[in-house]
């Protein structure tokens, strides 16, 4: 375990603390992995979000900390979860954000994710198609549901088996909210770390949700080339 990234990961992003100047992220503690006038390519820590949230203690995320920090024009174009890290981009220019909206939305660009899942699945590699829905009485969690649910699918391939976890390479075809831990979950083996849907052994098993993506190929919006971004997971 990487486990001092770990915590200074951890360390400077309290959820619920107001935005205030002292607040911002230095932009140094914030990774880019690739930038040009078009795009920002991001490894997002853990523990941030995205884009604000609607209540006022929860306006501190990616993308205000990186419009405060030099890049005033970088817009959103895909999120991540709060507690899940790894790679996002984000667009510099209108017509990049129609452009790269789009690839997101016609499933042009591919992703891949690196988990930690408790258990020992009994084959190496798998698909799961179950149908998705987001579930009001137990607000933020997502359902299976066959008759309201929406198409979901995850690939998923075992990297390495590790006693009581394996580590697994999770590549969605579809991108529901909540999918690939609602996905694991539904074979039996939840992400480690899951504060949401994980059982107390696989809760504990480690201190942050399991999940990075580590994996994003996309074509730029104004070159038309092929571009692949990587970035190893930090559990």
């Amino acid at each position: 375990m990487k486990m001092a990234a770990l915590l200074a990961a951890v360390s400077f992003s309290p959820r619920n603390k107001p935005l205030t100047q002292e607040s911002l992220m230095p932009l140094s503690q914030i990774e880019i992995l690739h930038q040009d006038a078009a795009l920002l390519v991001i490894n997002k820590p853990t523990l941030l979000l995205s884009v604000p949230g609607r209540a006022e203690d929860n306006k501190d995320c990616l993308v205000t900390r990186l419009q405060e920090n030099g890049f005033p024009e970088a817009r959103i174009v895909h999120r991540l979860d709060w507690e899940t890290s790894g790679i996002i981009v984000l667009a510099r220019d209108p017509d990049s954000h129609r452009e790269l909206s789009r690839q997101f939305h016609d499933r042009e660009t591919e992703k891949a994710y690196m988990a930690l899942c408790w258990g020992q699945p009994e084959q190496d590699s798998g698909s799961i198609d179950l149908p998705l829905r987001y579930d009001p009485p137990t607000k933020p969690r997502h359902v299976v549901d066959f008759e309201q649910g929406k198409h979901a699918q995850t690939f998923w391939r075992i990297i390495e088996r590790c006693g009581d976890y394996c580590r697994v390479e999770l590549t969605p075809i579809t991108g529901r909210s909540h999918q690939l831990r609602v996905h694991m979950l539904s074979i039996g083996h939840p992400l480690l770390g899951d504060g949401l849907y994980a059982h107390e052994q696989a809760l504990h098993a480690y201190p942050r949700l399991c999940l990075h993506a580590c994996m994003l190929s996309l074509t730029h919006p104004q070159t038309g080339e092929r571009m692949r971004f990587e970035c190893p997971a930090p559990f």
